[in-house]
């Protein structure tokens, strides 16, 4: 067995696993993909769509692939369509933009905002991931879609840990499964329990095309500074990872039914 080989079956392995221990993939499911681009998100829609050809469970998939008219990227529309046509899903592209609330209120007072206004602003990052998700929210309700596949690993899962707990003064993060109140709709993160590392490395060797995005935003979070107390942690004890996903675990936020 060469080295792809089994990197393959470690993470296939761990993608089952995640599907029984949250119990995120049923009989009759319709699954709308999030593709970004990214190595993460190109790595989710192989693996659910060689899933889907098992036919146990019986489920479909389909992509969207949202763009930001005023974020620069270098992304291939035709790279994700073939990528998509060669797994056989079918791909929808979305174009949308946002306005800071700063360009907003500006624009309705017609004058410079106030402290004030200005400590109750959304960030960049939020307003574009707010209406990233609007987008795919409404297209799988017109597709009768009854989940949402985001490509977050547990590394994602584990920093937003960190984020909230140092920014909010809570314990939350971001669910495997989490299924909305207000629509008909699930959340579910299949690669929770892959490393970031073995995702890269299976990329790499799959020859997946990078995906290069210049946000004008991203020195403007604490993205950074996260990862890099997350890296310090692991460095400080390697069991970190375990330790802080076992207290996810017992505390019961992976999942919100």
């Amino acid at each position: 067995m060469t080295e792809l080989e089994r990197l393959e079956r470690k993470l296939k392995e761990r993608f089952t696993r995640a599907f029984a221990t949250y119990r995120l993939l049923e009989d009759g499911d319709k699954i709308l993909v999030g593709l970004s681009g990214g190595k993460d998100s190109l790595f989710l829609l192989e693996m659910l769509a060689k899933r889907a050809r098992i036919n146990h469970p019986n489920f479909k998939v389909e992509a969207v692939h949202v763009r930001m008219r005023n974020i620069s990227y270098e992304t291939s529309s035709n790279y994700i369509e073939d990528f998509c046509k060669e797994l056989d899903v079918p791909l929808h592209i979305v174009e949308t933009s946002f306005a800071t609330n700063k360009d907003d209120i500006a624009q309705k007072k017609g004058k410079p905002i106030t402290n004030k206004e200005q400590h109750r602003q959304k960030t960049p990052c939020f307003l574009c991931s707010w209406n990233r998700r609007k987008q795919i929210f409404n297209l799988a309700q017109e597709l009768g879609c009854n989940k949402i596949a985001l490509g977050h690993h547990q590394d994602d899962i584990l920093r937003t840990a960190l984020m909230n707990l140092t920014f909010q003064g809570r314990f939350g993060t971001m669910p495997a499964l989490l299924r909305l109140r207000k629509m008909p709709l699930a959340i579910i993160r299949p690669l929770c329990l892959m490393e970031e590392i073995d995702i890269k490395h299976y990329a790499e060797w799959k020859g997946y095309q990078q995906q290069v995005k210049r946000c004008p935003y991203e020195q403007e979070t604490h993205r950074t500074d996260i990862n890099q107390l997350y890296d310090n942690m692991q460095m400080l004890n390697p069991e970190a990872r375990s330790s802080l996903w076992n207290a996810l675990c017992r505390a019961g936020i992976l999942t919100e039914e």
